[in-house]
């Protein structure tokens, strides 16, 4: 079985490669940098669409995950939200209509982000979306353009919630606390300290991901959660005791983005009934990986 991962250089398509990789795909993968590229790796940014479609041509992939996007939610360009997470998405999708006739299964990773700002509790993917920033409104405009190609590819719109692991950028909030820790800083700023989310640790979701691309699942829109709501509150206490190391903690309202979720967090039965049991490590066993005390980043 081919496999094609759309930024295969970033967090998580290092992942979802070392996962598909030892259940016995061929990878392949696309990435936005050249100085990137290898022999099954091809130089595709998701706006050059022929460059997109010969990397398609090449990989003549079974499945494809599709995780290249802009998902930082702090970003300082709206356009580009939607320009690559809707037009280039759009590109992937005309791309393996007209080059990979066989394809099996297309997974696209939105974000629980389209949820937008509900409170009251876990959310299930019958939830109405309400997106709340540009980022999210880009993922929610994807969705709807995805389905206008779901009579032609087999696609599964996968819902992650927050996840995190070795690797993760600073500029997310628990790899940021995490490299605080590690160097013993005296201090960190943070914005809102009392947000609710749901965190996943990274090396699941990759599990959850490969089961996808073999369950019955095309046409439908799947959460990717634990179930398990923590506040950045108590993550940093979890992140204290685990390293010995107590900082002062200040909130800089410059950090307290405009239209924050106070709560976020997933239901995850219906992925449960698509792929049979599944969890997600508890923060503390992720966190404790992070700060030095489990195996690093696939290479």
């Amino acid at each position: 079985m081919r496999a094609l991962i759309t930024g295969i250089e970033g967090f998580t398509g290092r992942y979802v490669a070392a996962e598909l990789e030892a259940a016995g795909y061929l990878v392949f993968g696309t990435c936005s940098r050249p100085e990137l590229a290898g022999e099954r790796v091809f130089p595709a940014d998701l706006l050059d669409a022929p460059a997109l479609t010969a990397a398609v041509r090449q990989a003549a992939p079974d499945v494809v995950v599709h995780l290249a996007a802009l998902a930082f939610v702090g970003h300082g360009d709206p356009a580009a939200f939607y320009q690559t997470n809707v037009i280039g998405t759009r590109n992937l999708l005309a791309a393996l209509d007209a080059e990979a006739a066989g394809v099996q299964r297309v997974l696209l990773a939105s974000s629980a982000n389209v949820y937008g700002n509900q409170r009251e509790g876990l959310l299930d993917e019958q939830v109405p979306p309400n997106p709340a920033n540009d980022y999210a409104v880009s993922k929610l405009a994807m969705e709807y353009m995805a389905r206008v190609w779901m009579e032609r590819l087999p696609i599964i719109l996968a819902r992650p919630f927050n996840y995190t692991g070795v690797g993760q950028s600073e500029s997310f909030l628990l790899p940021k606390i995490v490299a605080h820790f590690r160097r013993r800083a005296e201090r960190i700023e943070l914005g809102n300290l009392d947000v609710y989310r749901d965190f996943s640790d990274v090396r699941a979701v990759a599990q959850a991901y490969r089961r996808l691309l073999a369950a019955d699942a095309p046409g439908q829109v799947v959460n990717i959660c634990s179930g398990r709501t923590v506040s950045l509150r108590s993550a940093l206490e979890l992140a204290t005791r685990l390293s010995g190391h107590r900082m002062e903690v200040c909130v800089n309202p410059a950090f307290v983005r405009q239209g924050e979720v106070h709560t976020l967090g997933g239901v995850p039965d219906h992925l449960r009934q698509l792929i049979g049991a599944w969890d997600s490590p508890p923060l503390e066993e992720t966190l404790a990986w992070m700060l030095g005390s489990g195996p690093g980043v696939p290479a």
